[in-house]
């Protein structure tokens, strides 16, 4: 097992930069989970970091040893990708102890290992089966099971269960993690699933263009966002943003009001300098909004769909055309009214200036 270190690594393709100076420290053991939207370099570190990709500049270290001229096959770590890359026409036994047996690995090493991730996935019944004889789920294990073969310092994963359906990935999701607690070996993960990231990771990467916009627990992440695109990107649904202007300060803060209904009025505790008029984002969460007259303010919405799932309801709706997600802990919302009204609590809002910077 081993940590990981990243020291201002960048990726060119040609002229064209993708990586901008990533800085990472990735301790021994810990389940980490890049996130970020399509296009935005979570592949391409993860890359790198398996030696697929050359770093153009900055250092990559694994176990504290540089490993940027080091060969993938050297770096003793296996990564497990989106495509199940199994032989078809070898079981799944052979599937496992190829890539060993290539290697010229001893037979009795190359079989204790083989036996020993049969083991860890509960798959021995399945041994002598061909791939096209297993389901997709069957198939995402093996492919797992292949990588812990290799004994590895990290495990790599890319994107592993996007081509699963959703009662599968939520099974796969538990096994991978019960797969971490039971190696205890450094693992990177990337996804654009929030549901993955939140519930895996032990310490999430948020990526954009290129550059890591934020690291921490994922509940740091929830609770602490540093700026407006972190606060949008982790949460599912997402968080709601709603365009203010600012009122004025005093000492208790700023009192905004919101450009759709400039009635809707809220004082929030900020310290930043802030000029009255400002443009600014105020931001909640679907979950964080409370029932009429239990919080600072009021404000009422159109409802445009409604989606009941028994234990909670998503209310689609608008305020003069800006969109809201409003969840409700009840399993309606309230009837078949075209309107809702819906309170804030200032302790439960966040606020963003023009640039997208977290005021509060």
């Amino acid at each position: 097992m081993a940590g990981l270190t990243l020291t201002n690594v960048i990726k060119r393709f040609g002229a064209y930069e993708v990586v901008h100076g990533a800085n990472l420290e990735i301790a021994d053991g810990e389940f980490v989970v890049f996130v970020g939207p399509s296009g935005c370099g979570k592949s391409t570190l993860l890359r790198m970091i398996a030696g697929l990709e050359d770093v153009s500049e900055g250092t990559i270290e694994i176990g504290g040893i540089a490993v940027n001229d080091v060969e993938p096959s050297e770096r003793r770590i296996a990564m497990v990708f989106q495509s199940y890359a199994l032989y078809p026409h070898m079981t799944v036994r052979r599937n496992l102890s190829f890539g060993l047996q290539m290697n010229g690995n001893p037979k009795e090493d190359t079989e204790r290992r083989v036996a020993h991730a049969a083991n860890i996935l509960q798959i021995n019944e399945l041994m002598d089966r061909r791939p096209g004889q297993l389901s997709g789920g069957q198939r995402q294990r093996f492919a797992i099971g292949r990588a812990i073969v290799r004994e590895p310092q990290v495990f790599l994963f890319d994107e592993p269960l996007s081509n699963l359906d959703a009662e599968l990935r939520v099974q796969m999701r538990v096994e991978i993690s019960r797969l971490h607690k039971q190696l205890g070996t450094t693992m990177i993960y990337v996804t654009h699933d929030q549901t993955e990231a939140m519930t895996l990771a032990d310490k999430i990467v948020v990526l954009r263009a290129g550059r890591i916009e934020q690291v921490g627990a994922p509940l740091e992440l929830y609770d602490n966002p540093a700026n407006q695109f972190v606060a949008g990107f982790v949460g599912s649904p997402k968080m709601n943003f709603l365009k203010a202007r600012i009122e004025g300060k005093g000492a208790s803060g700023v009192t905004v009001s919101l450009r759709a209904d400039p009635r809707v009025k809220l004082t929030l505790p900020v310290s930043s300098a802030v000029a009255a008029g400002s443009q600014v984002m105020l931001g909640v969460r679907p979950e964080h909004f409370v029932n009429a007259g239990a919080g600072d303010t009021d404000l009422t919405v159109r409802i445009d769909v409604a989606e009941h799932l028994g234990h909670t309801s998503y209310v689609y709706a608008t305020i003069s055309d800006e969109p809201l997600i409003i969840e409700r802990p009840e399993s309606r919302h309230g009837g078949d009214s075209d309107s809702l009204t819906i309170g804030l609590s200032a302790a439960r809002c966040f606020l963003f200036d023009a640039e997208g910077s977290r005021l509060r």
